[in-house]
């Protein structure tokens, strides 16, 4: 008889620790759900028709409006859209801490754990508050403005290739500003010949002019270096080499000079 009292007692016992594992198991998805609300505005005065993830549409909806979006690790996008304006933004997901009180169901957290992976409950979006800055539909490039030419230096070689009279842009700056600028040519094909430095300018510089090579081709421009220097009083002297024929590819010098006090 005391054996079988004990018996029903132990049925009992495993009977509601069964009960409770079952009431908790699966915390996030019971608490949370396997959706989470987020709150969407948009820069649009007219009202918008919502989509998120490519289901669910809120038509006609003015901001701030809340939305609901999967939980799970992937990204949801929510679409914004009228007759002249369209937009999107793509949600990422963080860690639900609300799936630590699966902790409590003891041996079940294995159960109940598997249970907010599989519901994605896991996860709720990084921000409840979603910005969605939108476009015209029929929006065009802005016209740019002429530019205003600069400018441009007379060639004064022979004219005797098709690249002596190449014209580039030249931008030399410093710090401190008010440094000389000099340049010359350093070359390793017969055609060219190197030079000796030329005075350009102090910095800030910036002019369109002609390299004014002697006997450049496109051919030998790669064996030939354009070398930049810049002196201050009171400066280390800085130079800065530059291959003429990335020089004629990007139609550009282009180079900043931080300086160094002689003492440091």
């Amino acid at each position: 008889m005391g054996y079988n009292l004990a018996k029903i007692k132990m049925r009992k016992t495993l009977l509601i620790i069964l009960v409770s594992s079952v009431m908790l198991t699966s915390c996030a998805t019971i608490l949370s759900g396997t959706k989470a609300k987020v709150t969407v505005s948009t820069n649009s005065y007219d009202p918008v028709n919502i989509t998120v993830d490519g289901g669910q549409t809120y038509f006609n909806v003015m901001g701030p409006t809340k939305v609901k979006v999967r939980r799970g690790y992937k990204p949801s996008v929510i679409y914004a859209e009228n007759s002249e304006m369209v937009g999107s933004v793509t949600v990422n997901k963080k860690f639900n801490p609300v799936c630590l009180l699966d902790l409590l169901t003891g041996p079940g957290f294995i159960l109940s754990g598997s249970i907010d992976a599989a519901t994605g409950a896991v996860t709720r979006p990084e921000s409840k508050s979603i910005m969605i800055f939108m476009r015209a539909k029929n929006n065009q490039p802005k016209r740019e403005e002429p530019k205003k030419e600069e400018p441009k230096e007379v060639v004064q070689g022979n004219g005797d290739t098709d690249l002596e009279n190449s014209i580039v842009r030249w931008d030399v700056q410093s710090r401190p500003q008010g440094a000389d600028i000099f340049w010359r040519v350093a070359s390793k094909t017969p055609e060219v010949k190197s030079t000796n430095n030329k005075y350009l300018q102090t910095t800030p510089y910036e002019a369109t002019k002609s390299l004014d090579i002697k006997g450049l081709s496109y051919q030998n421009s790669g064996n030939v270096r354009i070398i930049l220097r810049c002196e201050k009083e009171g400066y280390l002297p800085q130079e800065k080499e530059f291959n003429v024929r990335m020089v004629l590819d990007q139609e550009e010098i282009s180079a900043f000079f931080r300086l160094i006090k002689e003492d440091e």
